[in-house]
C-alpha cells in the first residue's frame, strides 16, 4: 500500500470510528488527508469501498495471526490461550478497528452484514480448534458456538473496560484473569 492510500486508509478508520460511519464524509476524509477528492478517487471508489477494504484487511489481520500462532502450538488449551492474547494484542492496538467492527455488526445494510459475516467467519475458526480439543478429550464438553462467541466477545469487551476506567489496558494482567474465566472450567 502506497503511503497516500495508507493515509486515507488511517484517516478514514479514525473517523469512521471517532464519528461513525454515516457521519463521516468524502470531504472530511479528504480534508484530513489534505488531498484532492480525485485523489482519494483513484485510490478508493467510495466511501463503502474505504470501509470494506478497512474490515476486511483488520479482519485478516486479525484471523492470519491466530492461523499462524495457533499452526506452531499442538495442544488446544494453549491455542486458546494464544487466540485470547492475539485478540487483547489486537484490540489494543487497532482499538478504531475493533470500534467499527463492533459498532457496525448490528442492523441490515450490506456494511452492517458484511461485518457479522466477518466476525463470524472468524469465530467459526475458533469453534473448530475448540470441536478438535472436544473430540481429542482436551477439553470437556462445551458448546463450541458458546465458547468460541464468549473468547471474541469476551476479549472485546476490554474496549468497554478502557472506556470506563480510562486506563491502559495491562495486557498480561487480561490475559491472565480472561484464561482463568473462560478456560479455567474447561481444563482437562
Amino acid at each position: 500500500m502506497n503511503k497516500t492510500k495508507r493515509k486515507i486508509f488511517e484517516t478514514s478508520m479514525n473517523l469512521f470510528a471517532k464519528k461513525g460511519y454515516e457521519a463521516t464524509s468524502i470531504e472530511e476524509i479528504t480534508s484530513v488527508v489534505g488531498v484532492a477528492k480525485g485523489t482519494l478517487y483513484y485510490h478508493f471508489s467510495s466511501k463503502d469501498e474505504i470501509f470494506n477494504f478497512l474490515v476486511e484487511e483488520g479482519m485478516n489481520l486479525l484471523k492470519n495471526s491466530i492461523l499462524i500462532k495457533t499452526s506452531k502450538v499442538d495442544n488446544v488449551v494453549d491455542k486458546l490461550k494464544s487466540i485470547i492474547l492475539i485478540q487483547i494484542k489486537v484490540l489494543i492496538k487497532y482499538e478504531d478497528f475493533i470500534t467499527i467492527l463492533l459498532s457496525q455488526i448490528w442492523g441490515h445494510e450490506p456494511r452492517n452484514i458484511a461485518c457479522k459475516n466477518y466476525v463470524f467467519d472468524y469465530i467459526n475458526i475458533i469453534e473448530g480448534i475448540i470441536q478438535d480439543g472436544i473430540n481429542n478429550g482436551e477439553l470437556d464438553t462445551v458448546d463450541p458456538e458458546v465458547l468460541a462467541s464468549s473468547i471474541f466477545g469476551f476479549t472485546c469487551s476490554s474496549l468497554l473496560y478502557k472506556i470506563k476506567t480510562q486506563e491502559e489496558l495491562d495486557i498480561h494482567s487480561l490475559y491472565h484473569e480472561y484464561v482463568n474465566v473462560l478456560l479455567g472450567k474447561y481444563f482437562r
